[in-house]
C-alpha cells in the first residue's frame, strides 16, 4: 500500500524510520534528511515548529538504523540497494563483500571460543615470587659495584 493511500491513524502507528523506509522505496532514489522529514511531517500533519524541534532526533535515528546508508552526496538510501566494500589497507587491493566479512567474523568467534586456559597456566599466587626477594643495604650495593 502506498503512503498517500494510508489513513493518518495508520501512519501515526509507524515509527519515523519505518516511514522513511517506505518513502525511499516509493521514491526509488536517495533523498536528503530535510526532504524526507518534511514529507513525514506532511503525512502526519505536523507543524513547522514540530519539524524544527524533532529533525535532530530524526537524523540521529537514521544514523543508528542499519537499514539506511548515508551517501557521499549527503543523501539517505536503503542499504539493501548498495554493495558495501571494505578495503583493508591502502596498499592492499583485496576487497571483501559483506558475506565474506561475516564469514570471517564467525570464524574468528569460533577460534576465540576454542581457546581454553587452565588454572595451571595462570599463576595467581604471587607469594612465591616475594619469598625469592631479599633486602640489600646500600653498603652491600656499593660493595657489589
Amino acid at each position: 500500500m502506498k503512503l498517500k493511500d494510508m489513513k493518518k491513524e495508520e501512519l501515526e502507528v509507524l515509527s519515523y524510520t519505518d516511514l522513511t523506509e517506505m518513502i525511499l522505496k516509493e521514491n526509488k532514489k536517495p533523498m536528503n534528511t530535510a526532504n524526507i522529514f518534511k514529507k513525514i511531517c506532511d503525512l502526519l500533519e505536523l507543524s513547522e515548529e514540530e519539524y524544527s524541534s524533532k529533525i535532530g532526533d530524526y537524523y540521529t535515528s537514521l544514523t543508528t538504523d542499519k537499514r539506511f546508508l548515508l551517501l557521499d552526496t549527503a543523501e539517505w538510501d536503503l542499504k539493501d540497494k548498495h554493495k558495501v566494500e571494505i578495503v583493508l589497507d591502502e596498499d592492499d587491493e583485496e576487497v571483501f563483500d559483506e558475506e565474506e566479512i561475516e564469514d570471517r567474523e564467525e570464524s574468528e568467534e569460533e577460534n576465540d571460543e576454542s581457546i581454553e586456559i587452565t588454572d595451571d597456566e595462570i599463576d595467581l599466587d604471587d607469594s612465591d615470587d616475594l619469598e625469592e626477594l631479599s633486602i640489600v643495604s646500600d653498603d652491600e650495593m656499593e660493595d657489589d659495584m
